[in-house]
């Protein structure tokens, strides 16, 4: 595997950010392979992606995460640097519908998606046989009202114990609490079966039906604690007509929600995401 990393920044906006990060990376050995920024003139922030390799480093990799502390220091920088020999744990929470599950899978299998899938978690157990299909260890963990937080608890338990690193939230129809999303705090990314902001929460393409939109969509985000209000990673639409039912856009539907999701999954686990303002920059 290659030996590299890629650095994220993000900070106040000023002369002289890329030829800093630029000259500590040469000054260490490391050999940029690809760079990418972006500036928000609204928000006077800076954003930049680097991915470097770090075959011929001149010092190790303390050393030179002290001298990325020390220049972000300097510029008020918030970082984080992701090690390209690590291998992201991935687990999916479903619920009873699979085309989500069976797209990721596939995708895994296939090397589209640099991760491990280590566990799928789900409420019905409807979906076990497609995890024995690929191998991967499936856990019921049924819900009722007086036992939700209990379930959370036993969810927690698997994750922590499979070293899971990222939570995909593939059409569970369950709402995760407030105490779950913080263990996983911009971790967990759910897809949400319309255009976000328009028609969030449950049958949003029954609504989009009665409305007649000419257009239906679907949306990936990171979970938070308000509903459907995360910042937004993916986005894609289909053009629909009244000839179309409800059917029409559920099918219609299913086809974006698993190629936002799969986007949006890939361009995490590659480490081309930062969030900032309820919002993200996405280098892809």
């Amino acid at each position: 595997m290659e030996q590299t990393a890629t650095l994220l920044v993000c900070c106040p906006d000023r002369k002289g950010l890329v030829a800093a990060l630029a000259q500590l990376l040469y000054g260490h050995g490391a050999n940029i392979l690809d760079a990418d920024q972006h500036t928000d003139p609204v928000a006077g922030q800076f954003f930049q992606r680097i991915k470097f390799d770090l075959s011929e480093l001149h010092t190790d990799r303390t050393s030179l995460e002290t001298a990325i502390s020390e220049v972000a220091a300097r510029f008020s920088m918030s970082w984080r640097m992701a090690d390209g020999l690590h291998r992201p744990k991935t687990a999916i929470f479903v619920s009873k519908y699979d085309h989500c599950l069976y797209d990721l899978l596939l995708r895994q299998r296939a090397g589209e998606l640099s991760t491990d899938i280590a566990i799928i978690i789900s409420n019905h157990p409807d979906l076990q046989p497609v995890a024995d299909q690929f191998g991967v260890p499936f856990h019921h963990l049924p819900i009722a009202k007086e036992t939700k937080r209990a379930q959370e608890d036993d969810a927690l338990e698997l994750l922590r114990a499979a070293n899971v690193d990222l939570v995909v939230l593939a059409r569970y129809m369950q709402i995760l609490s407030d105490e779950f999303l913080k263990s996983f705090e911009g971790q967990v990314i759910n897809i949400h079966h319309s255009f976000l902001p328009a028609f969030m929460g449950s049958k949003p393409y029954q609504r989009a039906f009665e409305r007649g939109v000419k257009l239906i969509g679907a949306t990936a985000h990171y979970a938070t604690a308000e509903l459907d209000e995360g910042p937004i990673i993916e986005q894609d639409v289909v053009r629909c007509s009244h000839r179309d039912s409800v059917q029409d856009l559920v099918r219609k539907g299913r086809d974006l929600e698993k190629l936002v999701l799969a986007r949006a999954v890939r361009w995490h686990l590659d480490d081309r995401i930062l969030v900032y303002d309820n919002k993200t920059v996405v280098f892809t």
